[in-house]
C-alpha cells in the first residue's frame, strides 16, 4: 500500500505513465519507517501506561485492611476548569512498619471536571472505619483502595497496530528488493517460472521469454476449452473489509476516550476535532465496501473462457461470456487489449513507462433486448492481429495482452474486469524452434 500512496510520475501523456523509481522507494521508506516509528512509540507508551499498572494491582498488589484517617477533595488547576479527584489517608501496619499515605481510588487515579462524582466516591468510606485495600509490597506508600480489570487498558494496545503492520511490511520489503532492481525482479520471477516448465514438462521451455499459458489451461470450461483467469482477484473486497475494520476500531476507542471525557465534565475538544475527520474517513470505508458488497453480489462474477489457448497472431478464437447477477446488464463492452511495460534508466533514476498500445473493441451493446433480462450470456468471436507482438517478458520489457469486460448495471453503477491471455509467437516459429 505505502509504494502506491507514494508513487510520484515524471510523465503522464494519455495512458502512459512514467514513475520515478528511487523517488518512490525513498517515499515508500520514509512513510513506512515513520509509521513503524509512531506505532512502537504509542504501543510502548499505553503498554507502559495503562496495561503494566493495571496488571501489577491486579496480580502483585497484597491485599491488607487499613483505617481511613482523612479523607479530602484534590483540585488541580487547568485551563478549561479545575480537575477533581477523591483521595484517602490510610493507616496500616506491614512488617511492624506504620503506614500512613495519601492514596487513590484506584490506580487509572483519574481526574475530571466531574466534582459530584468525585465527591461520591468520597462519601463512600467513612473516616474511622476499616477498609480492604490493596499495597505494592515493593513500596507499600503505593496503595488502592478498588481494583479489577477495565476493557479500555487492552483495547488502546490495538489501536498502534495498524501503525506497525503497515511499517513493518513496508520496511521489510524495501529490505528484501534493497539492491535489486525492476529488472533484477523480473529477471527472477522469469527465473522462477523458467525452473517450474522444466520440473513439469522435463525439458526448458520452447520461448523462456514468454510467459507459461498452465495458469489458464489448468482450469478447463464448461463451454469452451479454458476458463481465462480474472485479474481482479477476490481478495480486494475483503482487504478493505480489513482496513475498514482496522480503521474504525481505531476510531471507536478515541471516540469512547472524547465521549467518556465530556460525560466526566472534562471534555478534551483537541482530541474530538481530530476524531471528527478521521470518523468521516471511516464512514466513506464502510459505504465504499458495503457499495462494492453490492455490485460484487448484484452483478456477480464474470466467466469469460476461450476455444484455445495459447493464441497465435493471426488466429481467430471463440469466446463465451457469462455475466451472471441478479440485476439488468445495460451496458457491456468487451475490449482485447495489448499494453506493454518498459524499465529504463534516466541518468542514475530508474523508470517504468506503461503503455496502451493496442485495444479493439469485440462487442458493444448498449441497452438490454429485454429490459427485466437479469444478468447476460453471449458467444463471440475474436481475431489476433497478424501483425501483433506476441507476449513477453524480459529485464526491462513486459508485453501483456487481456481482456478487458466492462459494463453498467442497473442501479449499481460501472463495472470493469480483465482476464490475462497469452499470445505465443507464429506457429510456423514454434515448428522451427
Amino acid at each position: 500500500m505505502p509504494r502506491y500512496l507514494t508513487r510520484f510520475y515524471g510523465k503522464k501523456r494519455g495512458r502512459r505513465h512514467t514513475g520515478s523509481n528511487v523517488v518512490r522507494s525513498f517515499g515508500s521508506g520514509c512513510f513506512c519507517a515513520v509509521s513503524l516509528l509512531i506505532g512502537l512509540v504509542a504501543l510502548f507508551y499505553f503498554f507502559a501506561a495503562l496495561t503494566v499498572p493495571e496488571l501489577r494491582v491486579n496480580r502483585d498488589f497484597v491485599e491488607h485492611r487499613a483505617r481511613l484517617i482523612d479523607k479530602r477533595l484534590e483540585e488541580q488547576p487547568a485551563r478549561d476548569g479545575p480537575l477533581y479527584a477523591p483521595r484517602f489517608r490510610l493507616q496500616f501496619n506491614v512488617q511492624g512498619r506504620r503506614f500512613s499515605p495519601w492514596a487513590p481510588h484506584d490506580v487509572t487515579d483519574l481526574h475530571t471536571r466531574d466534582r459530584h462524582r468525585s465527591e461520591q466516591l468520597l462519601a463512600e468510606f467513612q473516616t474511622g472505619q476499616d477498609y480492604v485495600c490493596w499495597y505494592d509490597p515493593q513500596n507499600p506508600e503505593r496503595v488502592v483502595l478498588a481494583r479489577g480489570y477495565s476493557w479500555f487498558a487492552w483495547l488502546m494496545l490495538v489501536v498502534p497496530v495498524p501503525f506497525i503492520a503497515v511499517g513493518a511490511g513496508g520496511l521489510s520489503f524495501l529490505i528484501w528488493s534493497w539492491g535489486k532492481s525492476a529488472e533484477r525482479r523480473a529477471v527472477l520471477a522469469q527465473e522462477t517460472a523458467r525452473r517450474e516448465q522444466i520440473e513439469l514438462t522435463g525439458q526448458e521451455p520452447p520461448f523462456p521469454s514468454v510467459p507459461s499459458p498452465g495458469d489458464v489451461t489448468d482450469s478447463p470450461g464448461t463451454t469452451l476449452a479454458f476458463r481465462l483467469p480474472s485479474g481482479e482477484p477476490g481478495w480486494n473486497l475483503a482487504g478493505l473489509l480489513l482496513l475498514s475494520i482496522v480503521w474504525n476500531g481505531v476510531v471507536a476507542a478515541f471516540l469512547w476516550m472524547a465521549v467518556d471525557g465530556y460525560r466526566r465534565g472534562s471534555p478534551d475538544w483537541l482530541l474530538a476535532l481530530l476524531v471528527a475527520p478521521l470518523a468521516v474517513g471511516g464512514a466513506g470505508l464502510v459505504a465504499l465496501f458495503l457499495r462494492q458488497l453490492l455490485v460484487a453480489g448484484s452483478v456477480g462474477p464474470t466467466i469469460v473462457e476461450i476455444s484455445e489457448h495459447p493464441l497465435y497472431p493471426g488466429g481467430t478464437y471463440e469466446l463465451f461470456i457469462d455475466q451472471s447477477g441478479k440485476l439488468t446488464v445495460k451496458r457491456l463492452r468487451v475490449v482485447l487489449v495489448c499494453e506493454e511495460e518498459a524499465t529504463y534508466r534516466q541518468g542514475t533514476d530508474a523508470r517504468t513507462a506503461t503503455r496502451r498500445v493496442y485495444e479493439h473493441e469485440i462487442y458493444c451493446r448498449e441497452a438490454p433486448p429485454e429490459p427485466h433480462e437479469p444478468g447476460l450470456r453471449l458467444r463471440t468471436s475474436m481475431e489476433i492481429p497478424a501483425c501483433a507482438m506476441h507476449s513477453f517478458r524480459s529485464e526491462h520489457n513486459k508485453v501483456c495482452w487481456k481482456l478487458v469486460v466492462s459494463g453498467e448495471v442497473a442501479r449499481r453503477g460501472d463495472f470493469e474486469r480483465s482476464f490475462l491471455l497469452h499470445v505465443y509467437p507464429c506457429r510456423f516459429e514454434s515448428h522451427a524452434a
